[in-house]
């Protein structure tokens, strides 16, 4: 496994990590491998939506409700016919299926990561 080339601190304080709260998850079968489309509610910030490879995983019932780290600055990408928000966080297995990066405890929407 290769690391990536490194960033300066500076770098990194350009990443707008934030909590959410999952609020409303749906099928997405327009998408080119298997995904949902949610919508995050972060607080001040409002509700995003995102696009998720996630339904190896987790079923839409056990997402609705969870607390996720998301990526809230990069600007808007269009996937099939949706347009996402922002980009949910997680860790890659052996077979590629992801695993979604949760706060240990609940804390308020909105919540910078750092």
């Amino acid at each position: 496994m290769t690391i990536k080339p490194e960033i300066t601190f500076a770098d990194f304080e350009k990443i707008d990590i934030r909590t959410g709260t999952i609020i409303s998850v749906s099928d997405f079968p327009e998408a080119r491998k298997p995904s949902y489309r949610l919508e995050i509610d972060f607080g001040a910030l409002g509700i995003k939506k995102s696009s998720a490879q996630i339904t190896e995983l987790y079923k839409k019932e056990d997402l609705q409700g969870k607390q996720i780290l998301a990526v809230v600055n990069f600007p808007k990408k269009q996937i099939a016919n949706f347009l996402s928000d922002c980009l949910l966080l997680g860790v890659y297995g052996e077979g590629k299926e992801v695993t979604i990066i949760t706060p240990s405890l609940p804390v308020k929407n909105g919540s910078i990561v750092g």
